[in-house]
């Protein structure tokens, strides 16, 4: 889980979680608590957040509205497709709910859920089976509530009527809240306490064409998908946040301000940047060598790239560059000025 903890994603059901947060009467303040997310990044839509920041979130929202039943189930309301950005149009133009169903499962990490799904076709039913059990303890239950509202309220935005499921099978012990399970998803019981959750359907319901099925634009907003994963799984981690904080700073900034931009504390960043195995000297230097590169390959002279990067001699630079590259910075410009710069 680790190694998941660190990946990309977008900021946008978080966003809409906090909203949820601060209309039961949190403060933004408490909601964002060392989380390393600004107020800023809230509502900065292009925003991307780790799954531990997510994390951390709910953590914040569950501890200061209390949790109890049903706390998930009124956030889970609030999710609707376009809030899913390509991925939310990419469901609205599938050719019908099963092919929704597949979309939405393989590109599962530009979704709201932070568990794993997979499908269970068994003939005439299909199932849709759900491992939370690497989540933590502490949110496990509030994940639950907020998937399961946001499938069924996404599912009555793709096709303005209710599509019953065959069987409700819930690991949560019963409660009176739950009762909502059974009409959202139009069946009589639901089952509770069992090993896993699952939500059956009867195969032929998921072939409902939905009403803005487009194969065209299904495939421009899956390929869209692809793009937007493997640009995030690139750039994963806090690791990469940092990265980008110091390229905005132009490499000069120290461990406390980047700290101070991630809302974290100093000892907070070295212990986060220690899980994904670097630290903030590594990334700093490989960052301004970075930098370096990218400002003699646009034609400044070693003596302008040192000064703009705030080394206090030229001779201290051409030290710190022919350790990153194995050629002093006047070679390595000579080789390289003109061409296209090599960060994107």
């Amino acid at each position: 889980m680790t190694e998941e903890l660190a990946q990309l994603r977008s900021i946008t059901s978080t966003a809409l979680l906090a909203d949820f947060a601060l209309g039961r009467g949190l403060t933004i303040r408490s909601v964002l608590h060392e989380t390393g997310i600004g107020e800023t990044d809230l509502r900065d839509p292009s925003t991307e957040i780790t799954l531990a920041q997510e994390f951390s979130i709910m953590r914040n929202v569950v501890a200061g509205i209390e949790d109890e039943p049903g706390l998930g189930l009124l956030a889970g309301l609030l999710c609707h497709p376009p809030s899913m950005g390509v991925l939310g149009f990419a469901l609205m133009s599938a050719a019908n709910l099963r092919g929704a169903m597949d979309i939405a499962l393989r590109y599962a990490d530009l979704s709201f859920t932070a568990a794993h799904h997979y499908i269970e076709d068994m003939g005439s039913e299909v199932a849709v089976v759900r491992d939370d059990s690497a989540l933590p303890p502490d949110i496990r239950r509030f994940t639950l509530e907020r998937d399961l509202a946001a499938i069924a309220t996404i599912q009555q935005d793709l096709l303005p009527m209710r599509i019953p499921a065959v069987r409700v099978e819930l690991y949560v012990e019963a409660h009176p809240i739950y009762e909502m399970f059974g009409a959202v998803f139009g069946v009589e019981e639901v089952s509770f306490s069992m090993p896993q959750s699952r939500i059956t359907f009867q195969a032929t319901t998921l072939q409902t064409p939905l009403p803005q099925a487009n194969i065209s634009t299904a495939r421009f907003y899956e390929q869209q998908c692809a793009d937007l994963m493997e640009s995030r799984h690139s750039r994963a981690g806090l690791s990469g946040r940092v990265r980008q904080l110091l390229i905005r700073h132009g490499g000069s900034a120290d461990q406390a301000r980047i700290a101070a931009d991630l809302d974290v504390s100093v000892r907070t960043l070295r212990r986060r940047l220690s899980e994904e195995g670097t630290t903030f000297r590594e990334l700093s230097s490989e960052t301004v060598g970075l930098l370096a590169e990218e400002l003699l390959i646009a034609g400044l002279t070693v003596e302008q790239a040192a000064e703009r990067l705030g080394y206090s001699s030229v001779s201290a630079f051409a030290s710190a560059f022919r350790t990153w590259k194995g050629l002093s910075p006047g070679h390595f410009g000579r080789l390289h000025r003109g061409r296209t710069s090599v960060r994107s």
